[in-house]
């Protein structure tokens, strides 16, 4: 007797439709949708190629894992599946949000010359070439070639100095806040440091003058008021515990109005043998001429500071690096200090920093930081305005603007530079945003709800890259025009 569970349920006066070829690829899609890859086939898909070339390939497989771990977890996806395409693309997006992350190259119309978010000081091209052969292969960072032996890594950079500053001797670490840090270890751990009330700074990343003398070891001693500090004030405060009077730079704002600051040649005349003036000058002022009101490094020196802390890739033009200079006693102690090893830059920095002394001795154009480069030639950021606009009719109406130094240098200097408003009729904010997106990242900003280009800050070598790409973005008046219509 058969079976009756396995006798049909229903019987079937008609043959059994068998499936169609149709029906048979619908079903192995659908259970393909719910099945997920293997990591690997994926990481052999051809549109990963590109993101494993820029990203690597163990960053591109975490974003497959993730992409695939956050799809099991998706109910959707229990529930429909998720077609190829579709896990693709969300790979490829998680891909290109990293790529994001990635330092790359960037068009500056911001208008501000030493951009710290964008690299600060662009370097000449000329000075990266004539360091790259001694960069590339072995150099002589900490040899001495007349003896064999090892020697001190300054290299040139002192004697450079020296005649561009008249400071007996200099030393270079990786940032001016090291600069600053450094000193403090080595001539004030412990003691007192009088510092102008005026004076006490916050510069960018929560970098404040108290936090750093506290860190260093030394105490904080105020003198003066907000607005006037007068020589009297430091003099009365000296103790014998008193190590150093530090004058800071106001690096991002001015105080106008009723203010006395003292001169420092009276303080330097007027301290004790035991206590040491040093200057936090910030900016790098040595011989440009654009700032006549700023007091350069050569000029405290002269007016006798004992130590002078400054950054090299600000006004000066060069890598970012920190310099002190002054006294050879003190830079000697300095050298010695266990910190100088952690604070000490790379030979890429050393021999950035040399060359480009070397030119800016013999007054060439390499020597040159982007802020001296710029303002000595304002009829170039009017031509590359009139470039820009021809090549792009009715996408740009012209309107005066400014640029500013920035990075911490002049606070209170604005010089006049051309910038070009942008005619397109999308929200000011949506195409700040598709700018960023562009291959080479367009950085503007954004005044009145309208987006400015300025001039002054874009690179001679951009041009024809920022035409094509802006043709490729921008919608002109004219066409706003006609659609409006």
């Amino acid at each position: 007797m058969p079976n009756p569970s396995h006798a049909p349920a229903i019987a079937h006066s008609q043959p059994e439709a068998r499936p169609t070829a149709d029906d048979s690829r619908s079903q192995h899609s659908q259970q393909q949708t719910r099945r997920l890859p293997q990591v690997e086939q994926l990481l052999q898909q051809p549109f990963l190629a590109t993101y494993i070339h820029a990203l690597s390939r163990p960053l591109v497989t975490q974003a497959v894992r993730e992409t695939l771990s956050e799809l099991r977890q998706s109910e959707d996806f229990r529930q429909h599946g998720v077609a190829p395409e579709q896990i693709e693309a969300l790979i490829a997006k998680r891909c290109r949000q990293q790529l994001r992350q990635r330092q790359t190259r960037v068009i500056n119309t911001t208008g501000t010359l030493v951009h710290t978010n964008l690299g600060r000081s662009p370097l000449c091209s000329d000075l990266w070439d004539e360091v790259r052969d001694l960069n590339i292969g072995y150099n002589n960072l900490e040899l001495d070639l007349a003896t064999g032996k090892r020697g001190g890594r300054k290299g040139l950079i002192a004697p450079l100095l020296r005649c561009l500053t008249q400071a007996e001797d200099s030393l270079v670490v990786n940032n001016n806040a090291a600069s600053l840090f450094l000193l403090l270890q080595e001539v004030a751990k412990g003691r007192e440091v009088i510092v102008s009330r005026g004076e006490q700074i916050q510069i960018g990343g929560g970098f404040r003058i108290p936090d750093i003398l506290a860190l260093s070891g030394a105490k904080l001693v105020e003198v003066g008021t907000t607005n006037i500090t007068t020589a009297r004030d430091y003099l009365d405060a000296i103790t014998d515990q008193t190590a150093l009077v530090l004058m800071v730079h106001r690096s991002n704002f001015a105080i106008r109005g009723f203010t006395e600051s003292p001169d420092i040649g009276e303080v330097a005349r007027a301290l004790p043998e035991h206590v040491v003036l040093a200057v936090d000058q910030g900016s790098g002022l040595t011989s440009e001429e654009f700032a006549p009101d700023e007091t350069s490094v050569r000029q405290y020196i002269k007016a006798g500071a004992d130590l002078v802390c400054y950054s090299g890739d600000k006004l000066l033009g060069g890598p970012q690096s920190g310099i002190i200079s002054g006294r050879s006693d003190l830079i000697k102690r300095l050298e010695k200090h266990p910190m100088m090893r952690t604070f000490r830059p790379s030979r890429i920095v050393y021999s950035l920093l040399e060359r480009l002394l070397i030119h800016k001795l013999n007054k060439s154009l390499v020597g040159e930081g982007i802020a001296q480069r710029t303002l000595s030639n304002p009829a170039a950021m009017q031509a590359r305005a009139s470039q820009l606009m021809a090549a792009l009719p009715g996408c740009f109406v012209p309107i005066p603007a400014q640029l500013v130094v920035g990075g911490g240098t002049l606070p209170d200097e604005f010089y006049p530079a051309p910038a070009l408003e942008c005619t397109d009729p999308r929200p000011a904010q949506q195409l700040l945003d598709a700018l960023r997106e562009l291959p080479v990242p367009v950085i503007a900003t954004v005044r009145q709800q309208k987006v400015l280009l300025n001039m002054a800050t874009l690179l001679p070598t951009e041009m024809d890259l920022l035409i094509a790409q802006l043709n490729e973005l921008l919608l002109p008046a004219s066409i706003n025009a006609t659609e409006e219509s």
